[in-house]
């Protein structure tokens, strides 16, 4: 499997393939893609940093970054070594390891949102900084495997840019599995 590429095309490739560690699988179903530093959505538009470095290359890892002093937010590195670009992982759905996403997410039952949110797939995912720059196609660990591709996309902007200009703000990176329930705000979005 190739994630080397442009991100809206990589992110679009993701949808439905599946993410595992330990115990629990997840189906992605819901992702937004981020380019170099020329897209002012990034966070590559302020250059290569201490932080960023993993979304630098090679493609295939993973970038996690600290959100709002609350979340992990996990991204797959779209582009070649040297080139910044990222996807990043928006939303999921339980395949396996139920139990476990449900004590991490600190809830009873399943439902549609279970894993809808960055911040749920990480925590369902039990990821942390430790993930960050790790070989996604390693056996072990964190992985991203073959799934079930979904019947439909759907595009739109991305969510919570407002510091980004218009024009990144209106770019149709947001990509969700047409036929999932664990997709946020699909009103905002339309058929692919």
């Amino acid at each position: 499997m190739n994630l080397e590429g442009p991100a809206d095309l990589v992110a679009q490739a993701l949808l439905g393939m599946e993410l595992t560690c330990g115990e629990v699988v997840l189906r992605i179903t819901e992702v937004e893609a981020y380019g170099g530093p020329e897209d002012s959505a990034s966070h590559a538009r302020h250059q290569r940093t201490t932080r960023n470095a993993p979304m630098w290359g090679p493609p295939g890892h993973a970038y996690l970054y600290f959100c709002y002093g609350m979340h992990w937010m996990l991204n797959v590195v779209t582009g070649p070594g040297g080139e910044a670009s990222a996807v990043l992982i928006r939303g999921a759905e339980v395949v396996a390891g139920l139990d476990t996403v449900l004590q991490r997410r600190k809830t009873a039952k399943l439902t549609p949102q279970l894993c809808a949110g960055p911040g749920k797939v990480a925590q369902a995912l039990g990821l942390d900084r430790t993930f960050t720059g790790h070989n996604l196609m390693t056996p072990g660990g964190l992985e991203l495997r073959p799934g079930t591709p979904p019947t439909g996309i759907l595009a739109g902007p991305r969510l919570g840019i407002a510091f980004a200009t218009p024009e990144d703000q209106a770019r149709p990176w947001r990509f969700a599995d047409a036929g999932s329930r664990a997709v946020l705000q699909r009103k905002a979005l339309r058929p692919l």
